[in-house]
């Protein structure tokens, strides 16, 4: 039996000009598995990362978002792997909030070594307090939806 997503809707797509924001980190040594491929696990502290960064960039450090009283909990994360990475890799790790609710969002990311993709994947968060239970999302993240605004 295959377990369905009960909120996971985003669609990553493929063009990286797709997307909003852009952070690039360079793989381990210590990240890579017996074959040398960097393994799986490693690909969730990428995506939050990359995630923070974003936020950060658009003037919301999460350290800060979280003195506000706003966490955002993971509740789905999927990782569709195309190609694997390796050891040095520069990976740029693009990144758009899709799919915003009241109470939670989904972020698209595409991973690119070189300008080919690697791999897609989604995360779905809540907006929580410390003690765990469901907030309103912040009204500054509806300004984090999309691609970049064309100027």
């Amino acid at each position: 039996m295959i377990a369905r997503s009960v909120r996971l809707s985003f669609s990553p797509p493929l063009d990286p000009s797709e997307y909003r924001f852009v952070h690039r980190l360079r793989t381990r040594f210590a990240e890579t598995d017996a074959m040398g491929i960097i393994h799986h696990s490693a690909y969730i502290p990428y995506l939050e990362e990359a995630r923070a960064a974003m936020l950060s960039a658009a003037g919301h450090p999460y350290d800060r978002v979280r003195a506000d009283g706003v966490d955002f909990a993971v509740l789905e994360l999927y990782v569709r792997y195309r190609q694997p990475l390796r050891f040095g890799d520069e990976v740029d790790i693009h990144l758009s909030v899709g799919e915003l609710t009241r109470t939670t969002f989904q972020v698209g990311y595409l991973l690119q070594v070189a300008g080919e993709t690697r791999s897609s994947a989604v995360t779905v968060h809540a907006a929580v307090d410390a003690e765990g239970r469901p907030l309103r999302m912040p009204l500054w993240l509806a300004e984090l939806v999309g691609p970049e605004p064309a100027v």
